[in-house]
C-alpha cells in the first residue's frame, strides 16, 4: 500500500497568516534574500510567495556566514532562518562572529508551540539562554498582534548604534494564526540606521592635536566599512597630508597605491611582511588616530605595535571601545559623519607643516615598500613545486580589478591576502572572518558576498583545512547558481596549528596532518568546475579561465607545507621541523 501525504492543510488560511505578515514586513524593509532551509516553514513559504528568494544552505552555520557577508557588502542586514534545537545551535558561531565584527544579522528561529514550552517537546531548548551571549537582542513573540512591532524592533536593534546580530524566536503555532496588521510603513532595512557625530568641543580638541603633531598616523579598522566612510577617509588623508594604515578588517578602506597609504599593520611583520619596514613609522608616531577599530590582539600585534608615549584620538560609534586599551580623545560617533566633521574643523587650522613634511613621509613609505618587494621577490616569484602561496597571491594580484571582491577564510588565508594583495582605487573590498576567526567561514561568506555584488568577480582564498568544514556548500553554489572563484591552498596540513605548535612547544600533535584529498573531484561531483594546479606557471592561465567561467570554479593549488606567512612571532629556524 502506497501512502499519499497531503500537500497542504485546507484548514489554514495561508494568505492571512502571521507568517505572511512577516514576509510583508521583510519586503517593506527591502529584503531580497533569506538564507534558510525551509524552516520556519510557514515563513519560508510566505517569503517565496512574496518574491523573496530563499538561498538554501546545506548547514545552518554556513547559512549564517552567507548572511554575514551579504550584509557587509549590501549595506542591508542579512536574514537567516533556522529550526529550533540543533539547527538553532549551529547559528551560535556565525552570530558570535557577527557580534564581534559588528555585522547586522537577523535570525528568525522557529520555536515549539506556545503551549508546549517546558514539556520536553521535540527539540525544545532554552533558545534565549543559548543566544544571549552572541546577540545584541533576543525576543520570543507570543502575540500575533505584536509581530510587526517585534520585526521592526529587530531591524532597529540590528542596524542602530554598533550593528550586530539579533534573534527573533517564532513559535510554530503562532505563524499560522490570523494576521493582525498594525499599519507600520517605515523601511528600516539598512545600516547605519542612525548616524551620529562627535561633539564639537572634542572635534576641535582633536583637530588642534593633529595640527600640532610632528609625526601623526591614522589606523583604520573594520568600522570604516560598516559606516561606508571610505570617501571621507580619503578626503581626510589628502587634506591633512596624513599617512594611513589599516587592520586586516579595515583593508580596502584606502587605495593602497596612494603615496600616503601604508597597507595593513598587524601581527605579521616578520620576514617578507609587506609592512615590515613601516613599523618604525608607527613606533615613532606622536599622535595616533584610531578609526573604527577594537584595538584587538591581532590588530595591535599583541598590543606591542602602538607607541606607549603617543597621544591617541579614537573615532568609534561604540563609546565602550574608546579607551579600552589606549586612553584617547573620545570622538564617539559614526565614522562617516565624524571623519567629515573632523576634516572640516582641521581646514581651519594651520596644516602647513604637514604639507611641508609630506614628501618626506611619502618617500619613507615608498622606500619601505621597495625594501619589502626586494626582500619578498624570491617567494613571490618562486618557481618551486609544491607552489609557494606567495606566488599564488602575486598571480592573483595581476588578475584583480578595483571592482572585484576578495574573501578569505580565517587563519593563514586571511594573512596571505592582507599581506600580499594590494587594495586598488575604487572601494575594493576584502572580507575576512576576523571577529572570532573561525575556520571554514570563507567559502560561504564568498557566496553571500556574490549575491550582494553585481559587478566584478568574487575570489575566495581558503586552506584545505578550513575548506573541509564546508565542502557541501559547493552543491549550494551550483544549485543556487552562485559563481565564486574558489582558490584552495592545499598543503595537506592545518598550517597555523602545526607551525604555532612547533614555535611554542618544539613539536606538534598528530592532529595537524591530513590524508590526500582530491578537491577537484569533489567540485566536479557537485556540478562545479575543478582544476588542479601543480606548476606555478599555469596559474595565470587558470585564473583567466576562472574569470570567464559561468559557474563556481575551484582551483586547487598544491602548495608547500613548510610555507608560512610572516607572523611576527614565527622565525624560520623554529619553523623548519
Amino acid at each position: 500500500m502506497t501512502l499519499q501525504l497531503p500537500l497542504s492543510n485546507p484548514g489554514i488560511a495561508y494568505s492571512k497568516t502571521v507568517a505572511h505578515q512577516i514576509a510583508a514586513a521583510l519586503k517593506r524593509h527591502d529584503i531580497e534574500f533569506i538564507f534558510g532551509q525551509s524552516l520556519p516553514t510557514m515563513v519560508c513559504l510566505a517569503c517565496e510567495e512574496a518574491g523573496i528568494r530563499q538561498i538554501v544552505y546545506r548547514t545552518e552555520n554556513a547559512g549564517g556566514y552567507m548572511a554575514d557577508a551579504y550584509a557587509r557588502v549590501s549595506g542591508k542586514p542579512g536574514i537567516v532562518t533556522a529550526q529550533n534545537g540543533p539547527a538553532a545551535a549551529l547559528l551560535v558561531a556565525p552570530l558570535a562572529e557577527a557580534l564581534k565584527a559588528s555585522i547586522p544579522i537577523i535570525a528568525l528561529v522557529q520555536d515549539v508551540n506556545r503551549d508546549q514550552t517546558d514539556k520536553n517537546a521535540f527539540q525544545d531548548l532554552d533558545h534565549i539562554g543559548l543566544f544571549a551571549p552572541v546577540a545584541k537582542w533576543v525576543r520570543r513573540v507570543t502575540e500575533p498582534s505584536r509581530i510587526e512591532d517585534y520585526i521592526d524592533q529587530a531591524f532597529v536593534a540590528a542596524c542602530s548604534g554598533r550593528p550586530g546580530p539579533v534573534v527573533l524566536l517564532l513559535p510554530a503555532d503562532l505563524l499560522i494564526q490570523p494576521a493582525l496588521p498594525t499599519g507600520r510603513r517605515a523601511n528600516l532595512g539598512y545600516f547605519p540606521l542612525d548616524r551620529t557625530v562627535a561633539a564639537p568641543a572634542t572635534l576641535d580638541e582633536a583637530a588642534r592635536l593633529i595640527a600640532s603633531a610632528l609625526r601623526p598616523i591614522i589606523i583604520v579598522g573594520g568600522g570604516i566599512h560598516t559606516s561606508r566612510a571610505t570617501v571621507e577617509l580619503a578626503r581626510l588623508q589628502e587634506a591633512a597630508h596624513l599617512p594611513v594604515a589599516t587592520t586586516v578588517m579595515g583593508k580596502g578602506a584606502i587605495d593602497e597605491t596612494h603615496a600616503l597609504s601604508i597597507g595593513v599593520l598587524a601581527n605579521f611583520l616578520g620576514p617578507n611582511g609587506a609592512t615590515r619596514y613601516h613599523r618604525a613609522m608607527i613606533a615613532n608616531a606622536d599622535v595616533v588616530i584610531l578609526v573604527g577599530t577594537r584595538t584587538n590582539q591581532n590588530g595591535t600585534d599583541s598590543w606591542q605595535l602602538y607607541p606607549t608615549d603617543a597621544k591617541f584620538i579614537h573615532i568609534d560609534v561604540d563609546g565602550n571601545e574608546i579607551g579600552r586599551n589606549y586612553e584617547a580623545i573620545r570622538l564617539v560617533g559614526d565614522a562617516k559623519l565624524t571623519i567629515s566633521a573632523l576634516t572640516d574643523v582641521l581646514s581651519r587650522h594651520d596644516l602647513s607643516q604637514h604639507k611641508k613634511n609630506r614628501l618626506a613621509v611619502e618617500a619613507s613609505i615608498a622606500s619601505a615598500k621597495q625594501k619589502h618587494l626586494h626582500e619578498s621577490k624570491a617567494v613571490r616569484r618562486s618557481g618551486a613545486k609544491p607552489i609557494r602561496p606567495e606566488r599564488i597571491m602575486d598571480e592573483l594580484q595581476a588578475q584583480l580589478t578595483a571592482h572585484d571582491i576578495v574573501v578569505a577564510d580565517a587563519s593563514y588565508s586571511s594573512i596571505w591576502i592582507a599581506n600580499y594583495l594590494t587594495a586598488l582605487k575604487g572601494g575594493m573590498r576584502f572580507l575576512t572572518p576576523r571577529g572570532l576567526a573561525g575556520l571554514g567561514w570563507g567559502f560561504p561568506m564568498a557566496l553571500g558576498a556574490r549575491l550582494a555584488h553585481s559587478g566584478g568577480e568574487v575570489f575566495c582564498v581558503v586552506g584545505d583545512g578550513g575548506f573541509g568544514h564546508v565542502w557541501s556548500e559547493l552543491e549550494t553554489a551550483r544549485r543556487m547558481n552562485i559563481k565564486v572563484i574558489l582558490v584552495v591552498i592545499n598543503n595537506g596540513i592545518l598550517g597555523f596549528q602545526k607551525h604555532a605548535e612547533n614555535v611554542k612547544f618544539r613539536t606538534h600533535t598528530t592532529a595537524v596532518h591530513f590524508l590526500p584529498v582530491d578537491h577537484v573531484a569533489i567540485a566536479n561531483a557537485t556540478g562545479c568546475v575543478g582544476i588542479r594546479v601543480e606548476d606555478p606557471d599555469d596559474l595565470p592561465i587558470v585564473f583567466a579561465r576562472a574569470r570567464s567561467s559561468e559557474s563556481t570554479i575551484l582551483v586547487e593549488v598544491i602548495c608547500d607545507p613548510n610555507a608560512f606567512p610572516p607572523i611576527t612571532f614565527f622565525t624560520p629556524e623554529e619553523m623548519s621541523s
